[in-house]
C-alpha cells in the first residue's frame, strides 16, 4: 500500500468534508423533523450518497409522491454521473479497474472536480482515501444532525425544512450569474412544473419529471448556442 497516496487523498478530502458538514447536518435535522427514523436517515446517506437527490427525495416522500416517481426523478437528477464516471475512467491507473464499482459509488461533484484536474494517472490508494473520508463524513454528519434534532425545539426543527430550498438556491445562484440562459431555464422549469401540476390526468409527482426533461432539452439547446457564440 502506498501510504503517501493515502495521506494525499485524505488531505485533499478534508476541504470537501468541511463543506459537507453543514449540509449533511441539515439533512439529518430535516429527516428528524420529517418523521424519519435514525436508521432510515443513516440508510439514506449510506446507500445513496447524493446530496441534492437526497434532499429532493425526502421532500417528495413527505409530499406523498409515489415511489416510482421519486426513483425516476432522482435518476434524472443523477444522470450526470454516467458522464462524470465515463470522463474519469481515462484518469485512473490500470489497477483501478477491478475497484470501479466502489469508485463509482464514491464519485460526487466535488471529487470529480479534484480527480479531473489531475494530469497524472490517479492511484487507487489516493482515490479510495479521498472517497472514504468524504463518504464517511457525509453519513456521519447526517446522523449527528438527526441526533441534534432530538434536542432542538420542535418549531425550530420543523423550520429547518426551508434548508431544502436554500440548498438549491445556493447551488443555482452562482450559475445564474454566469449565464442569463440559466436564469431562463430556472424560470421555465418552475413555470412548467406549476402548469403540469394542475393538470388533473397527470399523476402526482410526474409534473416535476416532465419539467426536468423539458428544461433539459431547452437548456442543452440554449447553452450550446451560448458556447458557439463565445467561441466566435
Amino acid at each position: 500500500m502506498n501510504i503517501y497516496e493515502v495521506k494525499k487523498g485524505i488531505k485533499m478530502g478534508i476541504p470537501i468534508v468541511i463543506g459537507y458538514a453543514p449540509i449533511s447536518i441539515t439533512f439529518g435535522l430535516i429527516c428528524k423533523s420529517g418523521g424519519f427514523s435514525l436508521f432510515e436517515t443513516f440508510a439514506f446517506s449510506f446507500f445513496i450518497f447524493a446530496g441534492a437527490s437526497q434532499f429532493m427525495g425526502i421532500s417528495l416522500i413527505m409530499l406523498g409522491v409515489s415511489p416510482l416517481s421519486i426513483i425516476f426523478t432522482t435518476f434524472l437528477v443523477n444522470f450526470r454521473h454516467f458522464l462524470m464516471s465515463s470522463a474519469l475512467s481515462s484518469h485512473f491507473e490500470e489497477r483501478c479497474q477491478k475497484y470501479f464499482p466502489i469508485i463509482a459509488h464514491g464519485i460526487t461533484d466535488e471529487s470529480f472536480s479534484i480527480f479531473s484536474l489531475n494530469e497524472e494517472k490517479l492511484k487507487i490508494e489516493y482515490i479510495l482515501a479521498l472517497e472514504f473520508i468524504t463518504y464517511f463524513s457525509w453519513w456521519g454528519f447526517s446522523i449527528l444532525g438527526y441526533i441534534f434534532g432530538e434536542f432542538l425545539p420542535k418549531e425550530l426543527s420543523i423550520s429547518m425544512e426551508i434548508a431544502i430550498y436554500a440548498l438549491f438556491i445556493g447551488m443555482i445562484i452562482p450559475q445564474i450569474k454566469k449565464s442569463k440562459y440559466v436564469f431562463f431555464i430556472v424560470i421555465l422549469s418552475g413555470l412548467s412544473n406549476a402548469l403540469f401540476k394542475n393538470i388533473s390526468f397527470i399523476p402526482k409527482g410526474w409534473s416535476i419529471i416532465i419539467a426536468i426533461i423539458l428544461s433539459s432539452f431547452v437548456g442543452s439547446f440554449l447553452l450550446e448556442k451560448e458556447v458557439e457564440k463565445n467561441d466566435k
